[in-house]
């Protein structure tokens, strides 16, 4: 088995590049958006029937038929400490839930005992997401509702969003 393998899903949004270590997911992007690629190698090869692809390919398909996939398939970050406590925090907003980036701003400065965190700095790791959708950048919106910035497109955010029927919903997720 080679370190570093991806493979492809065709999704209703278009392609979908998924990138594995053997072991976990270190990789999930829509092909050509923003930071497409990040983990992947020159040394990666494709590998259609690696079991955790399976398994993604099932969480891709229940999700894209609008159902909440009710698993998580194994994932591993690779990146500082405060990405990877951000990613981290993109799994705790549940499927149909969205939160701002403020909110996940205040969240991420308590969990590292800070008295504020920049919501732009925030906005910058969940840009940098290597594994869209499955981990859920999408979810996250701007304090007046309105989409900002995804790696994938905003008319992709717009399209998981309603898919998830949470467009328009700006409850948060992250604020207790």
């Amino acid at each position: 088995m080679p370190t570093d393998c991806f493979s492809t899903y065709m999704s209703p949004l278009g392609q979908i590049t998924m990138a594995s270590d053997g072991q976990s997911l270190t990789g999930l992007w829509f092909d050509g958006q923003k930071h497409f690629g990040s983990t992947l190698t020159p040394q990666s090869v494709l590998v259609a029937d690696l079991p955790l692809f399976a398994d993604v390919r099932r969480w891709l398909d229940l999700y894209f038929s609008g159902r909440d996939p009710g698993f998580m398939p194994p994932v591993r970050f690779r990146s500082s400490d405060f990405r990877m406590l951000v990613w981290r925090l993109l799994l705790t907003i549940p499927y149909a839930a969205t939160t701002t980036y403020g909110a996940l701003a205040r969240t991420v400065a308590r969990e590292m005992g800070v008295e504020r965190m920049s919501a732009q700095a925030v906005a910058g790791a969940v840009a940098r997401n290597p594994i869209s959708l499955i981990v859920p950048c999408h979810r996250v919106i701007a304090s007046d509702g309105s989409l900002a910035g995804y790696a994938g497109g905003l008319q992709r955010k717009e399209q998981l969003l309603a898919l998830e029927q949470t467009f328009g919903d700006a409850q948060s997720a992250c604020e207790n």
